[in-house]
C-alpha cells in the first residue's frame, strides 16, 4: 500500500498492524499450497473437533428453521444459559439482563473498547499481551500503556507495576488469565492484591479476559477478579465464549457480563454493527453450555499432557529455554541463546522474529516470535497438534538449533 492509498484510510487504522499469529497463518498457507510440508505451531485454536452433540444442535437449529435474525444482544435462552455458567462456575450473581452475546470473544472485547474510549485515553495492557490488545485500543482513538511483566514475575502484572502505570486518563485494564501466549495464571492472591490497587483508583475500568478458563493445569483452580473482588463488579467486563473451551473457534460465540449501562453501550453499537451472532452459531452454544460438559475435563487433560512434553522437548533444543505454563495451549520460550548467530542458510538471526522466519524456513515449523506479543527475545509455540505431530515440530526445531551450534562453532576454531 502506498502513500496515496493510505491517504484515503482512518488514521487510526492506517497505524494499525496486522495480526503476526495471521500473517504466520498465511504464509503456512502459501507454503503448503506450493506443496511444501509445514507443520504449524503457530495457531491458537484446539485441533479437537466440535463435539457430537453440538454440531447435531445446529443441524436441528436450521431443519428447524432457526436461521433468523435473533435479538442483537443474543436469544434469551442462550443468554440465560450464560448466566447461569457465570453463577455456576464463576459466583457471580447475574441475570441473563446482565449478559451479551456478541460474534466471537473478539467482538466483546472490541465493543466494550469503541463503546467507551475517547482521545486521549489510555489502557493498560500487561506484556506479553494478545496481539490485538494494543491494536484494537489504538484503533479506538485511545493509547496502549504498556506495561513489560517479565519471567522474573511470572509473566504476570504485580499490584506496584499496576499502581505505577495509573494515571488520570487510564479508562481500562486489560487482565487475560491464562495467558495468551505465556500461559501465565493469576492466584486468587494475585487477584486480591491486585483488586486492592484497583479498588484505590475507581475510575479505572477492568476487562477479564477468560477465554481459556477451563484451560488450567496441575489441579489449580480459576479465579476471575470480580469473582475475587465483589466491589468491581459496578467496572468489570468478565469476557468468555465457547472457541476454546468446546473448541468452537469457527462457530464465533463469544460473551460477557458487566454493567448495565456498559452492556446497554455495546448493544447499541453491535446494533449499528454487525446485529446479533450467527442464530445456527447460538444454537450451537446454547447446547455446549447445557450439554454435557465432559470434553472440558478430557481436552484439558490431553492439553496437560502435551504441555509436558513439549516442554520436555523444547528445553533439549540448544539456545532455547522454555518454562512451565500454567495453563492456555502455549509455550513461550526464550529464544536468547540463538540470536547473534548464522543459520546455515546464511540468515543472521538478529532478532526473534528472524528465529521465527528461520525455523519456518529451515525446519519447516510455524511458530510466532515473541516480540510480536510484546516481549522478546521469545518464541510462541501453540501444542494443538497430536503427539506425533508435536514430537515431529520439536526434533525439527532441536536439529535447527544444533546446526546452529555446530555452524557456530566451526566459526569460531
Amino acid at each position: 500500500m502506498n502513500h496515496e492509498d493510505l491517504q484515503h484510510l482512518n488514521v487510526h487504522l492506517a497505524k494499525a498492524q496486522a495480526s503476526a499469529t495471521y500473517r504466520m497463518m498465511d504464509h503456512v498457507a502459501v507454503r503448503r499450497a506450493a506443496g511444501a510440508r509445514v507443520l504449524s505451531l503457530s495457531a491458537g485454536e484446539p485441533d479437537f473437533d466440535t463435539p457430537v452433540h453440538i454440531c447435531d444442535a445446529a443441524v436441528d437449529a436450521i431443519r428447524a428453521g432457526h436461521t433468523r435474525y435473533t435479538q442483537v444482544a443474543g436469544m434469551r435462552s442462550l443468554r440465560e444459559a450464560v448466566a447461569a455458567k457465570f453463577q455456576r462456575e464463576n459466583g457471580l450473581d447475574v441475570s441473563w439482563q446482565d449478559t451479551i452475546v456478541c460474534g466471537g470473544g473478539k467482538q466483546v472485547i472490541y465493543n466494550a473498547l469503541a463503546a467507551t474510549l475517547n482521545e486521549g485515553d489510555e489502557v493498560i495492557v500487561p506484556a506479553p499481551y494478545w496481539v490485538s490488545y494494543p491494536e484494537m485500543v489504538q484503533l479506538c482513538g485511545a493509547t496502549p500503556v504498556i506495561v513489560t511483566c517479565g519471567s522474573e514475575d511470572g509473566f504476570k502484572l504485580t499490584p506496584q507495576a499496576l499502581a505505577d502505570a495509573i494515571g488520570p486518563r487510564t479508562r481500562w485494564l486489560i487482565l487475560n488469565s491464562p495467558s495468551n501466549p505465556t500461559g501465565a495464571v493469576y492466584t486468587r492472591e494475585e487477584l486480591a492484591a491486585l483488586a486492592a490497587v484497583l479498588l484505590a483508583n475507581p475510575h479505572v475500568l477492568i476487562l477479564s479476559d477468560d477465554i481459556y478458563e477451563h484451560l488450567i493445569f496441575d489441579g489449580a483452580t480459576f479465579h476471575t477478579i470480580a469473582q475475587v473482588e465483589p466491589r468491581l463488579i459496578s467496572r468489570t467486563l468478565t469476557m468468555n465464549g465457547v472457541s476454546k473451551a468446546y473448541a468452537m473457534t469457527g462457530w464465533r460465540i463469544g460473551f460477557g457480563t458487566g454493567p448495565r449501562w456498559l452492556l446497554d453501550a455495546m448493544e447499541k453499537l453491535q446494533g449499528q454493527q454487525t446485529s446479533g451472532a450467527s442464530a445456527i452459531s447460538q444454537h450451537a452454544a446454547l447446547a455446549a453450555l447445557t450439554g454435557p460438559q465432559n470434553f472440558i475435563a478430557e481436552s484439558r487433560s490431553v492439553f496437560e499432557q502435551r504441555r509436558d512434553l513439549m516442554v520436555k522437548l523444547l528445553n533439549q533444543a540448544p539456545g532455547l529455554t522454555c518454562a512451565l505454563p500454567s495453563g492456555a495451549f502455549y509455550a513461550f520460550a526464550s529464544c536468547e541463546g540463538l540470536i547473534g548467530r548464522t543459520t546455515p542458510a546464511g540468515a543472521k538471526l538478529n532478532t526473534d522474529e528472524d528465529v521465527a522466519a528461520a525455523i519456518l524456513d529451515e525446519a519447516g515449523v510455524a511458530v510466532v516470535q515473541g516480540s510480536a506479543f510484546g516481549l522478546g527475545p521469545y518464541i510462541r509455540i501453540a501444542y494443538a497438534l497430536d503427539d506425533d505431530a508435536l514430537i515431529e515440530a520439536c526434533r525439527a526445531i532441536t536439529s535447527f538449533c544444533q546446526l546452529l551450534s555446530q555452524e557456530n562453532h566451526a566459526v569460531a576454531e
